[in-house]
C-alpha cells in the first residue's frame, strides 16, 4: 500500500498523522512539542519517509500522552502502509554515530510487537521534554506497528545526541526493513507465507 493516514481522537490527544514509506524525506510535523518535532523531522528525513502529523495534547498536563499517542499512530500508519508486506526486505540494522553516542538499532517488521529498550540517557529532560518518553514512544511503536525493534547504546554522554541518535538509527533501519527486495519482489519473505 505504501501510504496510511491515521486519526485518533482521545480526551488526551486529538492527532491526524499521514506516512508515506517510499518518499521523499519530506516532513511537515506540529506535534505540540518542540523535541518531539524535531525527532519525527529527522526520522522521517532519515528513513526517506513523507511524514504529516498534527496533534493537539494535553500538553499543559505534561508531554506524556503527546509523544504515546503519536508513537501507537506512526506505529498504525506503518502496519497499515506496509499491507501484506510482499517483497519487502524485511530485516534492517545500522550502527549509527552521532557525535559521542554511538546507537545499534536492529528491526524485523515480523508482526511481532517487540522493544528491546537500552539507552541510558543521563538527564532526566532535554529542554522541556522528559527523556523517559523516548522509551514509551517506541513501545507504543512496536506495539501498534507489529515489529520487533532493538535499540541499543553503546556508547554516549549527551542526552539530545543519545536520543537523536536512535530515532536517526531506527529510522534508517526500518527504511532498509520496507525496502522492496529486487530478487522477492513478488514474496513474502517468511517460510510460513505470512507475516
Amino acid at each position: 500500500m505504501n501510504r496510511a493516514t491515521i486519526r485518533r481522537t482521545t480526551s488526551e490527544t486529538d492527532i491526524t498523522l499521514t506516512l508515506t514509506l517510499n518518499g521523499n524525506g519530506i516532513a511537515d510535523v506540529d506535534s505540540g512539542c518542540g523535541f518531539l518535532n524535531h525527532m519525527l523531522t529527522l526520522f522521517a528525513r532519515h528513513g526517506r519517509f513523507d511524514l504529516a502529523l498534527t496533534c493537539k495534547g494535553d500538553v499543559e498536563v505534561d508531554d506524556h500522552h503527546t509523544a504515546e499517542d503519536v508513537g501507537i499512530c506512526l506505529g498504525q500508519a506503518f502496519a497499515q502502509a506496509l499491507g501484506d508486506k510482499v517483497g519487502i526486505c524485511r530485516y534492517g540494522s545500522i550502527l549509527l554515530p552521532m557525535d559521542e553516542a554511538l546507537i545499534a538499532a536492529a528491526v524485523d517488521c515480523s508482526g511481532r510487537g517487540y522493544l528491546g529498550y537500552d539507552l541510558a540517557i543521563p538527564t532526566e529532560k532535554v529542554g522541556t521534554f522528559d527523556t523517559e518518553l523516548v522509551k514509551e514512544f517506541w513501545l507504543a511503536f512496536t506495539r501498534t506497528a507489529a515489529v520487533t525493534l532493538h535499540i541499543k547504546q553503546l556508547a554516549g554522554e549527551n542526552s539530545h545526541h543519545i536520543i537523536e541518535g536512535a530515532f536517526k538509527a531506527v529510522a534508517r533501519a526500518l527504511r532498509q526493513a520496507v525496502a522492496i527486495d529486487p530478487d522477492a519482489a513478488d514474496e513474502i519473505p517468511s517460510t510460513k507465507g505470512v507475516l
